[in-house]
């Protein structure tokens, strides 16, 4: 967890006068008090207005408020629309995080926009092909992608034919049923579509560079599409 983020949930604690220990934040926060006890000093030092000390507890003087966000209300809808969908069709740790950001949505708006907030009616059913594997799944290969990592798999076909491929990911795609990872396979030294339901045993491997003709913009220039296949028109 980022400092900054640390900070602000500290802060959120200790909002409508609850009284919290260092013990209590530092198990919230998954660190050690110590590191509690340096956080809230800084708060104080930059004007928060928390009242008690260590070994007592913690508590933030009534009144406090953290500075609202402007956001529009089209873009107050697209934030919490959005996050709802990631929570429901996300990988898991994905769904955890957008349920932090509504959280966070909701407590630094302002009150007339956080009851437009509140109010969006768009919402999202998580379907069954969402499994827990298929989110750990997307999750990892996301990691992967960001890191450059190679991945090797075990890939089903639509006539249930097994190979075993070594890629290099490039992005996720969202189909509105199912995840793809666009990548370049090694195996057949071109680019890739694999659908995460269709992938079984998954390793991670050794990094890459990005080469010529390897990465997600040659992807895209390609013309036609590698394989014959629709060609997403959102990056990862």
């Amino acid at each position: 967890m980022r400092r900054a983020d640390r900070l602000f949930r500290i802060v959120q604690a200790l909002r409508g006068g609850r009284l919290a220990t260092a013990a209590r934040l530092a198990e919230r926060l998954e660190v050690t008090p110590r590191t509690i006890y340096r956080d809230v000093a800084d708060l104080m030092a930059s004007g928060v207005p928390i009242e008690g000390e260590a070994g007592v507890g913690y508590i933030l003087r009534e009144g406090y408020e953290m500075p609202p966000l402007m956001f529009t209300a089209d873009e107050i809808v697209s934030l919490v629309a959005g996050a709802r969908m990631i929570r429901a069709w996300g990988g898991a740790g994905m769904a955890r995080a957008a349920e932090e950001a509504l959280v966070k949505i909701e407590a630094v708006l302002p009150e007339s926009a956080r009851a437009r907030a509140a109010a969006v009616s768009v919402h999202a059913i998580t379907m069954p092909e969402m499994s827990e594997v298929v989110r750990a799944r997307i999750d990892r290969i996301e990691t992967a992608a960001q890191g450059r990592v190679r991945l090797t798999i075990s890939y089903a076909d639509e006539a249930g034919a097994e190979t075993r491929r070594t890629i290099r990911p490039l992005g996720l795609w969202y189909w509105g049923k199912v995840w793809t990872v666009v990548g370049w396979c090694e195996l057949r030294e071109g680019f890739r579509m694999f659908r995460l339901d269709r992938i079984g045993a998954m390793e991670e491997g050794e990094r890459f560079r990005e080469e010529r003709g390897k990465r997600l913009s040659d992807f895209y220039d390609a013309d036609p599409p590698p394989s014959g296949q629709p060609r997403p028109s959102a990056v990862h």
